[in-house]
């Protein structure tokens, strides 16, 4: 069976709060954590973004769980620093995290003032920041000159057991890509053929024995309309196709493009749920495809009553398969 995780969204919640909700998932009954990475958030009406290395570590602190989360380095983080970071915590958490390297977007990455480049740029530069922080953590001394620059980096601190270095893949095409050098693979949970595509290609290409994590976003409420409503307040800027959001750079940009939205677009793009069979019906499906993880995302911003809904169901499934 999967892990279950529960998704903790900088982009939408203080650090303070967050924190709070990890500590209340593990004693539900949520088998590991999840964290995003924002400097802005995509939305006005989200409104926050903590700096997740910071916060990650008094997380793993504050509970017991395996986390995993989301690095875009080459802009916003150079790799020596990143890797720095990674260490640190792997070090200081032996077992417990991982890491999901991605290509960024331009909302997050613009803030150092250099342009933003073209999606294969990205996926170069994405490829020697993995390079070079894998060496960084094998305890290497790192010289490159390429779209990143290092001189003479070495790491006194590191871990005795090397966190994975997943990539973080929206499309199929980067999901293969990703096999050839990436320790697993987290992707979104689409419909059941895209996300079997993307799983298939990352296997087929390299990527056999090696870890897959899916993050499901979704609404789930008691009721059917607070879910489409906290649904269509939190995400309505997210539902553009991934290659056009990737370019937005302000807030402003977002929330611009989300005027037009209605409420039926939105519900054609992300599930709602108004029962725990519901959300589960959905869980099981997505263990057949064989992910190791799924990462809970619900969108809305009633965390409390995900949370506990989930416990109970958790606890009331797990007996009953082991009667």
């Amino acid at each position: 069976m999967s892990l279950l995780c529960y998704h903790a969204s900088h982009e939408q919640f203080a650090p303070s709060q967050l924190l709070q909700w990890v500590q209340q998932a593990q004693t539900a009954g949520f088998q590991g954590i999840h964290s995003s990475d924002h400097f802005h958030p995509w939305s006005r009406r989200q409104g926050q973004s903590g700096y997740a290395f910071s916060w990650i570590a008094a997380a793993l602190q504050a509970t017991v769980l395996p986390f995993s989360m989301v690095c875009a380095p080459g802009q916003r983080y150079h790799p020596a620093i990143a890797a720095q970071a990674m260490a640190t915590l792997a070090e200081m958490f032996p077992g417990r995290v991982n890491f999901e390297l991605g290509s960024g977007e331009a909302l997050n990455e613009v803030i150092t003032g250099d342009d933003w480049p073209s999606k294969e740029m990205r996926n170069r530069r994405l490829l020697e920041c993995a390079n070079i922080i894998r060496s960084l953590l094998n305890g290497e001394t790192v010289d490159h000159a390429g779209m990143v620059r290092v001189h003479h980096a070495t790491l006194y601190t590191r871990p005795v057991i090397q966190p994975l270095l997943l990539c973080a893949a929206i499309s199929a095409e980067t999901s293969a890509w990703a096999a050839s050098w990436a320790d697993g693979l987290l992707t979104t949970a689409d419909n059941e053929v895209a996300t079997k595509k993307k799983i298939q290609l990352f296997r087929q290409q390299g990527g056999a024995g090696k870890p897959v994590y899916l993050q499901l976003g979704f609404s789930y409420a008691r009721s059917r309309q607070q879910a489409v409503e906290g649904l269509y307040d939190q995400w309505r800027s997210n539902i553009l196709p991934r290659e056009k959001l990737a370019a937005l750079r302000t807030v402003e940009d977002f929330d611009g493009v989300a005027d037009t939205v209605t409420r039926d677009e939105v519900l054609d793009a992300i599930p709602v749920f108004d029962s725990m069979d519901q959300l589960f019906d959905r869980i099981n499906a997505l263990e057949q495809l064989g992910a190791d993880r799924i990462v809970l995302h619900n969108i809305n911003r009633d965390q409390e009553t995900f949370i506990n809904d989930f416990g109970v169901f958790a606890r009331l499934r797990n007996n009953a398969q082991q009667k």
